[in-house]
Protein backbone atom coordinates (compact mmCIF):
# COMPACT_ATOMS: atom_id res chain seq x y z
CA UNK A 1 0.00 0.00 0.00
CA UNK A 2 1.50 3.39 -0.97
CA UNK A 3 2.65 5.64 1.87
CA UNK A 4 0.18 8.36 0.90
CA UNK A 5 -2.71 5.86 1.35
CA UNK A 6 -1.46 5.04 4.83
CA UNK A 7 -1.17 8.75 5.57
CA UNK A 8 -4.79 9.28 4.52
CA UNK A 9 -5.95 6.39 6.70
CA UNK A 10 -4.13 7.84 9.68
CA UNK A 11 -5.53 11.32 9.04
CA UNK A 12 -9.11 9.98 8.74
CA UNK A 13 -8.91 7.71 11.79
CA UNK A 14 -10.60 8.97 14.95
CA UNK A 15 -9.09 7.35 18.09
CA UNK A 16 -11.43 5.26 20.21
CA UNK A 17 -10.34 5.81 23.78
CA UNK A 18 -13.44 6.44 25.90
CA UNK A 19 -17.20 6.98 25.50
CA UNK A 20 -16.65 10.62 24.48
CA UNK A 21 -14.57 9.50 21.50
CA UNK A 22 -17.82 8.23 19.97
CA UNK A 23 -19.05 11.83 19.65
CA UNK A 24 -18.41 12.00 15.86
CA UNK A 25 -20.53 8.88 15.39
CA UNK A 26 -23.27 10.24 17.64
CA UNK A 27 -23.26 13.38 15.50
CA UNK A 28 -23.54 11.27 12.33
CA UNK A 29 -26.44 9.33 13.86
CA UNK A 30 -28.24 12.57 14.62
CA UNK A 31 -31.99 11.96 14.52
CA UNK A 32 -31.73 8.56 12.81
CA UNK A 33 -34.27 6.06 14.05
CA UNK A 34 -32.44 2.90 12.98
CA UNK A 35 -28.87 2.25 14.15
CA UNK A 36 -27.52 -1.16 13.18
CA UNK A 37 -24.33 -2.25 14.95
CA UNK A 38 -22.33 -5.16 13.57
CA UNK A 39 -19.57 -7.51 14.62
CA UNK A 40 -16.99 -9.42 12.60
CA UNK A 41 -17.52 -12.51 14.78
CA UNK A 42 -20.00 -13.78 17.35
CA UNK A 43 -17.24 -14.54 19.83
CA UNK A 44 -15.25 -11.32 20.31
CA UNK A 45 -15.67 -9.38 23.54
CA UNK A 46 -14.34 -6.09 22.15
CA UNK A 47 -17.16 -5.76 19.61
CA UNK A 48 -19.80 -6.35 22.28
CA UNK A 49 -18.18 -3.78 24.57
CA UNK A 50 -18.06 -0.99 21.99
CA UNK A 51 -21.68 -1.73 21.05
CA UNK A 52 -22.55 -1.62 24.74
CA UNK A 53 -21.01 1.83 25.25
CA UNK A 54 -22.59 3.26 22.10
CA UNK A 55 -25.99 1.74 22.86
CA UNK A 56 -26.01 3.17 26.38
CA UNK A 57 -25.37 6.62 24.90
CA UNK A 58 -28.12 6.15 22.31
CA UNK A 59 -30.58 5.19 25.04
CA UNK A 60 -29.61 7.93 27.48
CA UNK A 61 -28.99 10.79 25.05
CA UNK A 62 -31.27 10.05 22.10
CA UNK A 63 -34.13 8.12 23.65
CA UNK A 64 -33.83 4.82 21.76
CA UNK A 65 -36.75 2.51 22.46
CA UNK A 66 -35.35 -1.01 22.30
CA UNK A 67 -32.42 -3.23 21.39
CA UNK A 68 -33.08 -5.99 18.83
CA UNK A 69 -30.51 -8.76 18.44
CA UNK A 70 -29.70 -11.75 16.27
CA UNK A 71 -31.32 -14.06 18.80
CA UNK A 72 -34.41 -16.19 19.30
CA UNK A 73 -37.68 -14.46 20.14
CA UNK A 74 -38.70 -16.66 23.13
CA UNK A 75 -35.29 -16.49 24.84
CA UNK A 76 -34.95 -12.76 24.29
CA UNK A 77 -38.50 -12.13 25.47
CA UNK A 78 -37.47 -13.64 28.80
CA UNK A 79 -34.52 -11.23 28.91
CA UNK A 80 -36.88 -8.38 28.01
CA UNK A 81 -39.12 -9.21 30.94
CA UNK A 82 -36.10 -9.09 33.26
CA UNK A 83 -34.73 -5.78 31.96
CA UNK A 84 -38.11 -4.02 32.16
CA UNK A 85 -38.72 -5.44 35.67
CA UNK A 86 -41.89 -7.27 34.65
CA UNK A 87 -43.81 -9.00 37.45
CA UNK A 88 -42.45 -12.46 38.30
CA UNK A 89 -39.36 -11.98 36.08
CA UNK A 90 -35.92 -12.59 37.60
CA UNK A 91 -34.29 -9.46 39.01
CA UNK A 92 -30.98 -10.37 37.37
CA UNK A 93 -31.10 -10.58 33.54
CA UNK A 94 -27.80 -12.46 33.71
CA UNK A 95 -29.68 -15.31 35.34
CA UNK A 96 -31.91 -15.53 32.26
CA UNK A 97 -28.96 -15.33 29.86
CA UNK A 98 -27.17 -18.09 31.76
CA UNK A 99 -30.18 -20.29 31.07
CA UNK A 100 -29.87 -20.02 27.28
CA UNK A 101 -29.38 -23.56 26.07
CA UNK A 102 -29.84 -23.64 22.29
CA UNK A 103 -26.52 -23.75 20.47
CA UNK A 104 -24.65 -21.36 20.10
CA UNK A 105 -25.66 -20.21 23.58
CA UNK A 106 -22.51 -18.10 24.05
CA UNK A 107 -23.67 -15.54 21.48
CA UNK A 108 -25.94 -13.96 24.08
CA UNK A 109 -25.20 -15.97 27.20
CA UNK A 110 -21.90 -14.22 27.91
CA UNK A 111 -20.50 -11.84 30.50
CA UNK A 112 -20.60 -8.78 28.23
CA UNK A 113 -24.30 -9.10 27.36
CA UNK A 114 -25.00 -9.80 31.03
CA UNK A 115 -23.24 -6.55 31.99
CA UNK A 116 -25.26 -4.58 29.43
CA UNK A 117 -28.62 -6.06 30.41
CA UNK A 118 -27.92 -5.47 34.11
CA UNK A 119 -27.21 -1.82 33.30
CA UNK A 120 -30.41 -1.70 31.24
CA UNK A 121 -32.41 -3.08 34.18
CA UNK A 122 -31.01 -0.34 36.45
CA UNK A 123 -31.73 2.31 33.80
CA UNK A 124 -35.29 1.10 33.36
CA UNK A 125 -36.08 0.98 37.06
CA UNK A 126 -35.86 4.78 37.12
CA UNK A 127 -38.45 5.08 34.33
CA UNK A 128 -42.23 4.59 34.27
CA UNK A 129 -43.24 1.20 32.79
CA UNK A 130 -44.42 2.67 29.50
CA UNK A 131 -41.02 4.20 28.75
CA UNK A 132 -38.76 1.28 29.61
CA UNK A 133 -36.28 0.13 26.97
CA UNK A 134 -36.84 -3.37 25.63
CA UNK A 135 -34.65 -6.25 24.48
CA UNK A 136 -35.94 -8.48 21.68
CA UNK A 137 -34.82 -11.29 19.37
CA UNK A 138 -35.19 -11.07 15.60
CA UNK A 139 -34.17 -14.53 14.45
CA UNK A 140 -36.15 -17.36 12.90
CA UNK A 141 -34.75 -20.57 14.34
CA UNK A 142 -36.96 -21.16 17.39
CA UNK A 143 -39.71 -23.17 15.71
CA UNK A 144 -40.42 -25.62 18.54
CA UNK A 145 -39.92 -23.10 21.34
CA UNK A 146 -42.26 -20.65 19.61
CA UNK A 147 -44.83 -23.38 19.00
CA UNK A 148 -44.89 -24.21 22.72
CA UNK A 149 -45.20 -20.49 23.52
CA UNK A 150 -48.19 -20.18 21.17
CA UNK A 151 -49.88 -23.17 22.79
CA UNK A 152 -49.31 -21.78 26.27
CA UNK A 153 -50.70 -18.38 25.29
CA UNK A 154 -53.83 -19.82 23.68
CA UNK A 155 -54.52 -22.16 26.58
CA UNK A 156 -54.55 -19.14 28.90
CA UNK A 157 -56.24 -16.52 26.70
CA UNK A 158 -58.22 -18.28 23.97
CA UNK A 159 -58.88 -21.98 24.68
CA UNK A 160 -61.16 -22.29 21.64
CA UNK A 161 -58.14 -21.83 19.37
CA UNK A 162 -55.91 -24.40 21.03
CA UNK A 163 -56.99 -27.15 18.66
CA UNK A 164 -55.65 -25.19 15.67
CA UNK A 165 -52.26 -24.87 17.34
CA UNK A 166 -52.30 -28.55 18.29
CA UNK A 167 -52.77 -29.43 14.63
CA UNK A 168 -49.52 -27.64 13.87
CA UNK A 169 -47.86 -29.34 16.83
CA UNK A 170 -48.98 -32.78 15.65
CA UNK A 171 -47.73 -32.03 12.16
CA UNK A 172 -44.22 -31.20 13.39
CA UNK A 173 -44.11 -33.83 16.16
CA UNK A 174 -42.91 -36.77 13.99
CA UNK A 175 -39.71 -34.89 13.12
CA UNK A 176 -38.55 -34.85 16.77
CA UNK A 177 -37.05 -31.35 16.60
CA UNK A 178 -34.86 -32.41 13.67
CA UNK A 179 -35.08 -29.73 10.94
CA UNK A 180 -33.28 -31.90 8.39
CA UNK A 181 -35.89 -34.64 8.78
CA UNK A 182 -38.62 -32.08 8.17
CA UNK A 183 -36.77 -30.64 5.17
CA UNK A 184 -36.39 -34.10 3.65
CA UNK A 185 -40.07 -34.91 4.25
CA UNK A 186 -41.16 -31.85 2.28
CA UNK A 187 -39.50 -33.37 -0.78
CA UNK A 188 -42.43 -35.81 -0.84
CA UNK A 189 -45.15 -33.57 0.62
CA UNK A 190 -44.10 -30.11 -0.62
CA UNK A 191 -46.59 -28.12 1.45
CA UNK A 192 -45.33 -29.75 4.68
CA UNK A 193 -46.91 -28.19 7.75
CA UNK A 194 -47.52 -24.85 6.06
CA UNK A 195 -51.36 -25.00 6.10
CA UNK A 196 -51.48 -25.65 9.85
CA UNK A 197 -48.97 -22.88 10.54
CA UNK A 198 -50.84 -20.39 8.36
CA UNK A 199 -54.06 -21.17 10.22
CA UNK A 200 -52.42 -20.39 13.58
CA UNK A 201 -50.73 -17.27 12.22
CA UNK A 202 -53.93 -15.87 10.73
CA UNK A 203 -55.75 -16.14 14.04
CA UNK A 204 -52.93 -14.63 16.10
CA UNK A 205 -52.49 -11.77 13.65
CA UNK A 206 -56.19 -11.00 14.10
CA UNK A 207 -55.95 -11.13 17.90
CA UNK A 208 -52.80 -8.97 17.94
CA UNK A 209 -54.46 -6.34 15.73
CA UNK A 210 -57.46 -6.19 18.06
CA UNK A 211 -55.23 -5.91 21.14
CA UNK A 212 -53.13 -3.17 19.54
CA UNK A 213 -56.27 -1.16 18.86
CA UNK A 214 -57.23 -1.40 22.53
CA UNK A 215 -54.10 -1.30 24.68
CA UNK A 216 -51.00 -2.28 22.70
CA UNK A 217 -50.73 -5.55 24.64
CA UNK A 218 -47.22 -7.00 24.55
CA UNK A 219 -48.63 -10.45 25.39
CA UNK A 220 -50.74 -10.54 22.22
CA UNK A 221 -47.90 -9.02 20.19
CA UNK A 222 -45.50 -11.67 21.49
CA UNK A 223 -47.96 -14.46 20.68
CA UNK A 224 -48.37 -13.12 17.15
CA UNK A 225 -44.57 -12.86 16.83
CA UNK A 226 -44.13 -16.47 17.91
CA UNK A 227 -46.60 -17.42 15.18
CA UNK A 228 -44.58 -15.35 12.70
CA UNK A 229 -41.51 -17.33 13.79
CA UNK A 230 -43.42 -20.57 13.11
CA UNK A 231 -44.19 -19.40 9.59
CA UNK A 232 -40.66 -18.14 8.95
CA UNK A 233 -38.96 -21.20 10.41
CA UNK A 234 -41.24 -23.61 8.54
CA UNK A 235 -40.41 -21.84 5.27
CA UNK A 236 -36.70 -21.72 6.16
CA UNK A 237 -36.47 -25.41 7.02
CA UNK A 238 -38.45 -26.37 3.91
CA UNK A 239 -35.78 -24.87 1.61
CA UNK A 240 -32.63 -25.19 3.67
CA UNK A 241 -31.34 -28.29 1.85
CA UNK A 242 -31.32 -26.46 -1.48
CA UNK A 243 -28.30 -24.59 -2.71
CA UNK A 244 -28.85 -20.95 -3.50
CA UNK A 245 -29.91 -17.84 -1.63
CA UNK A 246 -33.48 -18.68 -0.67
CA UNK A 247 -32.93 -19.88 2.91
CA UNK A 248 -30.62 -16.95 3.68
CA UNK A 249 -33.15 -14.50 2.25
CA UNK A 250 -36.08 -16.02 4.18
CA UNK A 251 -34.13 -15.56 7.40
CA UNK A 252 -33.02 -11.97 6.78
CA UNK A 253 -36.42 -10.89 5.50
CA UNK A 254 -37.96 -12.39 8.63
CA UNK A 255 -35.55 -10.38 10.80
CA UNK A 256 -36.26 -7.15 8.89
CA UNK A 257 -40.02 -7.80 9.09
CA UNK A 258 -39.76 -8.45 12.84
CA UNK A 259 -37.92 -5.16 13.25
CA UNK A 260 -40.74 -3.41 11.36
CA UNK A 261 -43.35 -5.00 13.64
CA UNK A 262 -41.43 -3.92 16.74
CA UNK A 263 -41.19 -0.35 15.47
CA UNK A 264 -44.91 -0.29 14.75
CA UNK A 265 -45.67 -1.73 18.19
CA UNK A 266 -43.55 0.95 19.89
CA UNK A 267 -45.25 3.81 18.09
CA UNK A 268 -44.44 6.55 15.59
CA UNK A 269 -41.50 7.97 17.57
CA UNK A 270 -39.77 4.63 18.12
CA UNK A 271 -36.03 4.21 17.62
CA UNK A 272 -34.22 0.87 17.30
CA UNK A 273 -30.68 -0.33 17.97
CA UNK A 274 -29.88 -3.64 16.22
CA UNK A 275 -26.99 -5.96 17.17
CA UNK A 276 -26.12 -8.51 14.49
CA UNK A 277 -23.19 -9.87 12.52
CA UNK A 278 -21.65 -7.64 9.86
CA UNK A 279 -22.99 -10.01 7.20
CA UNK A 280 -26.52 -9.10 8.28
CA UNK A 281 -26.22 -5.38 9.01
CA UNK A 282 -23.74 -4.31 6.32
CA UNK A 283 -25.57 -3.53 3.06
CA UNK A 284 -25.36 -6.66 0.87
CA UNK A 285 -25.33 -4.54 -2.29
CA UNK A 286 -21.79 -3.40 -1.46
CA UNK A 287 -20.53 -7.01 -1.40
CA UNK A 288 -20.56 -10.08 -3.62
CA UNK A 289 -23.66 -11.32 -1.78
CA UNK A 290 -25.79 -9.39 -4.26
CA UNK A 291 -24.15 -11.27 -7.14
CA UNK A 292 -25.71 -14.52 -5.94
CA UNK A 293 -29.09 -12.99 -5.17
CA UNK A 294 -28.75 -12.56 -1.41
CA UNK A 295 -30.26 -9.65 0.49
CA UNK A 296 -29.72 -8.80 4.12
CA UNK A 297 -31.14 -6.78 6.99
CA UNK A 298 -28.97 -3.72 6.37
CA UNK A 299 -30.02 -3.52 2.73
CA UNK A 300 -33.70 -4.04 3.54
CA UNK A 301 -33.73 -1.42 6.30
CA UNK A 302 -32.05 1.10 4.01
CA UNK A 303 -34.51 0.36 1.21
CA UNK A 304 -37.55 0.57 3.48
CA UNK A 305 -36.60 3.35 5.89
CA UNK A 306 -33.80 5.55 4.61
CA UNK A 307 -36.12 8.54 4.87
CA UNK A 308 -36.44 7.94 8.62
CA UNK A 309 -32.68 7.80 9.15
CA UNK A 310 -30.58 4.63 8.95
CA UNK A 311 -26.97 4.30 10.13
CA UNK A 312 -25.00 1.06 9.66
CA UNK A 313 -21.82 0.54 11.70
CA UNK A 314 -19.37 -2.26 10.89
CA UNK A 315 -16.55 -3.75 12.95
CA UNK A 316 -13.28 -5.50 12.22
CA UNK A 317 -9.92 -6.50 13.67
CA UNK A 318 -6.54 -7.75 12.48
CA UNK A 319 -5.76 -10.55 14.95
CA UNK A 320 -6.39 -11.83 18.46
CA UNK A 321 -8.60 -14.56 19.93
CA UNK A 322 -12.22 -15.61 19.46
CA UNK A 323 -14.57 -18.20 20.90
CA UNK A 324 -16.06 -20.47 18.25
CA UNK A 325 -16.49 -24.17 17.45
CA UNK A 326 -14.72 -26.50 15.05
CA UNK A 327 -18.03 -27.76 13.65
CA UNK A 328 -21.72 -27.01 14.01
CA UNK A 329 -22.95 -28.10 17.46
CA UNK A 330 -19.47 -28.75 18.88
CA UNK A 331 -18.31 -27.43 22.24
CA UNK A 332 -16.88 -23.93 21.69
CA UNK A 333 -13.30 -23.06 22.56
CA UNK A 334 -11.00 -20.07 22.48
CA UNK A 335 -9.09 -19.95 19.19
CA UNK A 336 -6.35 -17.72 17.87
CA UNK A 337 -7.33 -15.37 15.05
CA UNK A 338 -4.36 -15.17 12.67
CA UNK A 339 -3.09 -12.00 11.05
CA UNK A 340 -5.53 -10.79 8.40
CA UNK A 341 -5.10 -11.85 4.79
CA UNK A 342 -2.82 -9.65 2.71
CA UNK A 343 -4.72 -6.89 0.94
CA UNK A 344 -7.83 -7.20 3.11
CA UNK A 345 -9.46 -4.23 4.84
CA UNK A 346 -8.05 -5.45 8.14
CA UNK A 347 -4.54 -5.88 6.73
CA UNK A 348 -4.50 -2.39 5.19
CA UNK A 349 -5.65 -0.82 8.44
CA UNK A 350 -3.17 -2.80 10.51
CA UNK A 351 -0.27 -1.62 8.38
CA UNK A 352 -1.40 1.99 8.71
CA UNK A 353 -2.55 1.83 12.34
CA UNK A 354 -0.78 -1.04 14.16
CA UNK A 355 -2.16 -1.60 17.64
CA UNK A 356 -4.77 1.16 17.33
CA UNK A 357 -8.51 1.26 18.05
CA UNK A 358 -10.12 3.79 15.74
CA UNK A 359 -13.39 4.96 14.21
CA UNK A 360 -14.03 5.97 10.61
CA UNK A 361 -17.15 7.96 9.73
CA UNK A 362 -17.68 7.88 5.99
CA UNK A 363 -19.11 10.65 3.84
CA UNK A 364 -22.62 10.10 2.52
CA UNK A 365 -22.56 8.21 -0.77
CA UNK A 366 -25.17 6.95 -3.20
CA UNK A 367 -24.89 3.18 -3.10
CA UNK A 368 -24.70 1.43 -6.45
CA UNK A 369 -24.60 -2.19 -7.50
CA UNK A 370 -22.21 -3.34 -8.62
CA UNK A 371 -20.46 -1.03 -6.13
CA UNK A 372 -18.28 1.56 -7.80
CA UNK A 373 -14.62 1.78 -6.89
CA UNK A 374 -11.50 3.64 -7.88
CA UNK A 375 -12.56 7.04 -6.50
CA UNK A 376 -9.14 7.65 -5.00
CA UNK A 377 -10.03 6.68 -1.44
CA UNK A 378 -9.24 3.31 0.12
CA UNK A 379 -12.78 2.99 1.50
CA UNK A 380 -14.25 3.29 -2.01
CA UNK A 381 -12.12 0.38 -3.28
CA UNK A 382 -13.11 -3.27 -3.07
CA UNK A 383 -11.15 -5.33 -0.54
CA UNK A 384 -11.78 -8.57 1.32
CA UNK A 385 -13.39 -8.03 4.73
CA UNK A 386 -13.16 -10.83 7.30
CA UNK A 387 -16.29 -12.57 8.62
CA UNK A 388 -15.99 -15.19 11.38
CA UNK A 389 -19.04 -17.21 12.32
CA UNK A 390 -19.80 -19.54 15.22
CA UNK A 391 -17.93 -22.22 13.25
CA UNK A 392 -14.35 -21.21 12.55
CA UNK A 393 -11.20 -22.96 11.36
CA UNK A 394 -8.26 -20.58 11.75
CA UNK A 395 -6.02 -22.76 9.61
CA UNK A 396 -8.22 -21.97 6.61
CA UNK A 397 -8.71 -18.29 7.40
CA UNK A 398 -6.71 -17.04 4.42
CA UNK A 399 -8.61 -19.12 1.86
CA UNK A 400 -12.08 -18.25 3.15
CA UNK A 401 -13.85 -15.97 5.60
CA UNK A 402 -13.43 -12.82 3.48
CA UNK A 403 -16.32 -10.97 1.84
CA UNK A 404 -15.39 -8.65 -1.06
CA UNK A 405 -16.56 -5.26 0.19
CA UNK A 406 -16.62 -1.57 -0.65
CA UNK A 407 -16.46 -0.39 2.94
CA UNK A 408 -18.00 3.09 2.65
CA UNK A 409 -20.99 1.71 0.74
CA UNK A 410 -21.51 -1.26 3.01
CA UNK A 411 -21.42 0.87 6.19
CA UNK A 412 -21.84 4.48 7.27
CA UNK A 413 -19.10 4.08 9.87
CA UNK A 414 -16.51 1.46 10.79
CA UNK A 415 -14.83 0.58 14.10
CA UNK A 416 -11.39 -0.93 13.67
CA UNK A 417 -9.97 -2.64 16.76
CA UNK A 418 -6.52 -3.91 15.80
CA UNK A 419 -6.25 -6.75 18.32
CA UNK A 420 -9.30 -8.28 19.97
CA UNK A 421 -10.09 -10.92 22.57
CA UNK A 422 -12.53 -13.78 23.01
CA UNK A 423 -15.66 -13.24 25.07
CA UNK A 424 -16.47 -15.29 28.17
CA UNK A 425 -19.58 -17.54 28.22
CA UNK A 426 -21.69 -17.44 31.36
CA UNK A 427 -21.51 -21.21 31.67
CA UNK A 428 -19.71 -24.11 29.97
CA UNK A 429 -21.42 -25.37 26.84
CA UNK A 430 -21.64 -29.00 25.81
CA UNK A 431 -24.87 -28.92 23.80
CA UNK A 432 -25.04 -30.53 20.40
CA UNK A 433 -27.32 -29.17 17.69
CA UNK A 434 -28.72 -30.48 14.43
CA UNK A 435 -29.69 -26.97 13.39
CA UNK A 436 -28.66 -26.26 9.81
CA UNK A 437 -25.76 -23.84 9.54
CA UNK A 438 -25.94 -20.60 7.58
CA UNK A 439 -23.42 -18.72 5.44
CA UNK A 440 -20.72 -17.72 6.31
CA UNK A 441 -20.60 -20.63 8.74
CA UNK A 442 -23.00 -19.85 11.51
CA UNK A 443 -23.57 -16.11 11.14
Amino acid sequence: MPDNDQDRMRSQALPLTDPASLDPLMERIGDARYVLLGEASHGTADYYRVRDVLTRRLIEEKGFSFVAVEGDWPDCQAVHCAVVAAPDAPEDPGEVLAGFSRWPAWMWGNTDVAAFTRWLRRHNEALPPGRRVGFFGLDVYSLWESLHAVLAHLREHDPDQVEHALEAYRCFEPYARDPQSYALATRYVPEGCEPQVVSVLTELRRRAAQAAAVDGSLAEFAARQNAEVLAGAEAYYRVMLDSGPESWNIRDRHMADTLDRLMEHHGPEAKAVVWEHNTHIGDARATDMADVGEVNVGQLVRERHMGRGVVLVGFGSHSGTVIAADAWGDVPRVMGVPAARRGSVEDLLHRALPGERVLFVFPHVQLQHPPSSGRGEWFHEEHGHRAIGVVYRPQYDRVGNYVPTVLAQRYDAFCYLDRTHALTPLRPSAEQSREEQTWPAGV
